[in-house]
This record gives structure tokens, sequence and C-alpha cells, in this order.
């Protein structure tokens, strides 16, 4: 067995429970070392304590795992005495955090990580795999399921196949490498170059196996209300309706095809019956035995919702208009390839 690549976990959070301890468990045995970046941005106040910190107890359970949990010491809590900058200089959202812990790596990789995304075990150590193999890799993509409600369901919309379904997650990382913006995750080289322009893989595959992350934003209606108290604030033109959309799509399912948090994409909900990662079973368990004070959100209305003839309908007829839409996106793509090397040729008009 290969010995692992040296792999830094970067992680910003804010009111992370119940999430925490499982995502730290999950990612330390593949760790060369977790950099949490705990508390608020500026447009987060509303979700904060006064100085800037969770209000639900995530950083003492930060500090907890690290006295009780992490004999090997990867663990670095990184925080801030006030809230942390919105934006950078350029004005790019959330880069600032993520910076505070890509400045601090001393992996040869920076795998970012939400507190409420996961993989299976199997496939982190098949990625880990992956880069000692192939040691020209410079950046991975993932493609995410997102959860609703409940780990039984996920929501998928139209925009999600270009927009929000796969994640910059994993980079190359060494001297005189910079993480650039959050918004996407990005990453530059020593000599300024996007690692995306170099050997970029997506959707990688083991054992014949997509690799997925799983992501659980969507899981809790604590998580859900946070997040569009947060998005309004920060991004008022963009995402001042999702306060709305939360009280009538989310939590009461009024509108069955907008249960995606993007206003522009009409998006549905289908039952899925895969594989979880375990740290997220070992979480659900204890939520069900009372270990932790999180709320679920109820769904028969979603089974209800599930059981009418006329929901699969209507969503294989958005499925079947989304794969058209991709079709026609990728010939446009392809078209203008063509037409750029007939003007170009080979070199592609770079000097």
């Amino acid at each position: 067995m290969p010995e692992l690549p040296r792999v830094t976990f970067g992680v910003i959070v804010l009111n992370g429970e119940p999430f925490t301890r499982y995502c730290l468990r999950a990612l330390y045995p593949f760790a060369h070392e977790i950099i949490v970046v705990e508390g608020a941005h500026e447009n987060a106040t509303a979700v904060a304590t006064p100085h800037g910190h969770s209000t639900d107890g995530t950083l003492d359970v930060l500090m907890d795992f690290k006295a009780n949990e992490d004999p090997d010491d990867k663990v670095t809590i990184v925080v801030r005495d006030g809230f942390w900058p919105t934006r950078d200089e350029l004005g790019r959202c959330r880069t600032p955090q993520s910076r505070a812990y890509a400045e601090r790596a001393t992996g040869d990789y920076l795998w970012q990580v939400d507190i409420d995304e996961f993989y299976l075990p199997e496939d982190m150590q098949a990625v880990m795999e992956m880069l000692v193999e192939n040691p020209e890799v410079e950046t991975v993509t993932f493609y995410a399921l997102t959860f609703w409600g409940s780990p039984r369901y996920v929501v998928d919309s139209m925009l999600r196949p270009r927009a929000t379904s796969l994640y910059n997650r994993l980079f190359r990382w060494g001297d005189g490498f910079k993480y650039v913006t959050h918004e996407p995750p990005t990453v530059v080289d020593s000599r300024g170059r996007d690692l995306r322009s170099l050997c970029w893989v997506k959707r990688p595959r083991c054992q014949g196996r997509e690799v997925r992350l799983f992501h659980y934003c969507l899981l809790l209606p604590k998580q859900v209300l946070e997040k569009a108290a947060v998005y309004a604030e920060e991004k008022p033109d963009s995402c001042a309706s999702m306060v709305k959309w939360a009280e009538e799509s989310y939590l009461k399912l009024r509108h069955p095809y907008h249960v995606f948090h993007s206003r522009n994409s009409l998006s549905w909900l289908d039952r899925y019956s895969g594989e979880h990662p375990p740290q997220v079973l070992a979480m659900m368990r204890d939520i069900a035995d009372g270990r932790h004070a999180a709320s679920l959100r109820g769904c028969e209305d979603v089974e209800t919702l599930l059981g009418f003839w006329w929901y699969p309908v209507g969503r294989g007829a958005l499925k079947a208009s989304t794969r058209l839409l991709r079709a026609a996106g990728s010939a446009r793509s392809a078209a203008a390839r063509i037409a750029h090397a007939v003007q170009y040729g080979p070199g592609g008009g770079r000097s």
C-alpha cells in the first residue's frame, strides 16, 4: 500500500452543529492536518454572537475534539477577535476565511470541505491513491448529491447540471500557491496559473463508480433558515427572496417545483435509497437517541407529494428538458471551439 499524500483539509464553520464532530472524525484518518476556521463574517451578524462566533456551541465542540479526539495533533482551530471580513480587497465573497486556512496549509494538497459535506471512506481512499498514481493531477472536482429534509430525499434542478452540481474541492498546494477566490474555489500556482487550466480531473471514478460528494446542506431546518438569513444579507440583489423561499418552499412545501433555493431554476425532489457515509449515519442515530438538540424536518408532506401521480410526470418532463438544454449547450460550446480553431489555427490564437 503506497503512502498516502499529505493532504490539508480546510474547513470554514459557523453554527456547524450537529455536524462538527462527525465531519472531523470522517476526515481524520486521511488528514495530514485539518485547519478549521470558526466564526462569522460581517454579513452574518444575525446568526452569530456579538463577538462573531457560533451561537450553537460549535467552538466548544471544536475545542473538545482537539482536547479529546486529536491524538496525532492534526487539528488547528483558527478564530478571530471579532467578525471576519465578508469580502477580500477585490470584493470577492468569503475569500478571507478560506485564505485563513490556505495560508496555514503545509500539505502537498489542499482539500476544501464544508462542515456538512462528507464522502464515503472508500472513495476518499481511492482519491488519495489516484493522487499517488497520477502525480500530474492539479485539481479535482466532485459531483454532489444534495440532501433535502432527510437522508431519504435528494434535490435537483435545471440549473444544477452546470451551475451547482460540480464542486471544485481538491487542489495541489505548495510554495507560492495562492487561494484566489471562494466562489468558485480557485487556486493558482507559483506562476499564477489557474490549476484548472492544467491537469483537471472532473468527477473521478474508482472501481467503476463515481466518487460523489454527499452534501447535507438542506438537511435540517436550522441550517436552511440560517443560510437564508445570511445569503439575503450578503447578496441582496440575487438572494433577497431566499428567506421567503425557506419559509414557503422548504418548511411548507408550497411550491413543489421550486424546492432548490435558486430563484431562476425549476427544481424537484426524488427519493434516495443508496448508501451514506458512516459518520452521517452515526450522527442521525445520535439525533434520534436525543444526544443532540437538532430538530428534524417532518417529511409526511414529502411522502404525500411523491405519491401523487402528477409529480413524477412533471419531474420527468423537467429532467428531459434539462438533458436537451445540456445537449444544446454542449453543441454550442463545440461549435464555438471549432470556429475558434478555424479562425486561429491549432495554437488557439495564444501568444
